[in-house]
């Protein structure tokens, strides 16, 4: 027989989870000022300008005929553009693995305890705080024919190896890779870092009273509990790579002879240079689907391994 105290209990229960669903029910409300600025300033206008994608607009004239999807099969027949795609996969996937691979070593040493780790931290973590444009002007003088690099290579005896970074179409666009990298190392080492922190240390010290050497602490202990900080960063940092436009611009403006081009550096010289507005529209439209389809899957198959 139900007893009065526990009928009592079940109704303070239910009382508390109506209260609970009727002050979410409020919340709502405060988000609709939000969700009418973003359909009327981001939502709305992104679709109007989609839609001239499938005309013939050249970003000046008062007219514009439809044109279907026209501008997609002159990017489907177009080689500068099957090529540009494919510098961008090879581009983003670069430095998706490079970038991470360092910020995570970075991570593992800062986290260790070193005197200096706040120092390192902070040096480290510089770059990244520096907008892309200045960081690609001073990496272009440094990898200039009479840079600092090749200079730095003089004084050392290795003057055999020094290159035009940016002039030779075969090493211009890993010079570029190289300094997204080593700005945003430092951005991914705090992902990494901050997921560290919450690591239990009694059980990091269990291991080594386990005997556990580096590599199997690592591996057993460490890498399961980072599965959250490997996913923001493996997203963030594969979205940054396939949208990447102002290295390119500044450092090689595509060049030479297209060899850095990619989708962003095509759709701009399209769009604002060439007056093809609506082809520049269709190219942006996408590079959309593949940033979505991209990061959509590696999302989707970081999560479905961290649950597994």
């Amino acid at each position: 027989m139900t007893t009065a105290p526990t009928v009592s209990v079940a109704r303070r229960a239910a009382s508390r989870r109506n209260g609970i669903r009727r002050g979410m029910s409020r919340l709502w409300v405060f988000l609709i000022p939000a969700a009418v600025f973003y359909l009327f300033v981001v939502l709305w206008p992104s679709i109007q300008g989609a839609a001239l994608a499938f005309t013939n607009w050249d970003g000046l004239s008062p007219t514009r005929d439809f044109v279907g999807f026209g501008n997609f099969i002159k990017l489907i027949n177009d080689p500068k553009a099957g090529a540009a795609i494919g510098r961008t996969l090879l581009i983003a996937i670069t430095i998706t693995v490079v970038q991470n691979a360092v910020g995570l070593l970075i991570a593992l040493g800062v986290n260790s305890r070193i005197k200096s780790r706040n120092v390192l931290r902070v040096l480290l973590f510089a770059p990244a705080v520096i907008t892309p444009v200045a960081t690609a002007y001073l990496w272009q003088n440094l990898l200039s024919p009479r840079g600092a690099i090749n200079a730095m290579l003089d004084l050392l005896g290795l003057g055999g190896i020094k290159q035009d970074w940016l002039g030779d179409g075969d090493v211009a666009i890993w010079s570029i890779c190289l300094v997204v990298v080593w700005q945003f190392a430092g951005y991914s080492m705090v992902i990494f870092l901050a997921n560290m922190q919450g690591i239990s240390a009694e059980v990091i010290e269990a291991s080594y009273v386990d005997g556990a050497g580096p590599v199997r602490r690592f591996w057993s202990i460490i890498r399961p509990e980072l599965a959250p900080s490997i996913t923001i960063n493996l997203m963030l940092s594969i979205i940054g790579g396939l949208k990447l436009f102002d290295q390119v611009w500044v450092m090689t403006g595509g060049g030479p002879g297209g060899s850095t081009e990619t989708m962003s550096t095509l759709l701009y010289k399209n769009a604002f240079q060439f007056g093809d507005f609506s082809y520049g529209i269709a190219i942006a439209l996408v590079l959309t689907v593949l940033v979505a389809i991209l990061s959509s899957g590696q999302y989707a198959l970081l999560s479905k391994q961290s649950k597994d």
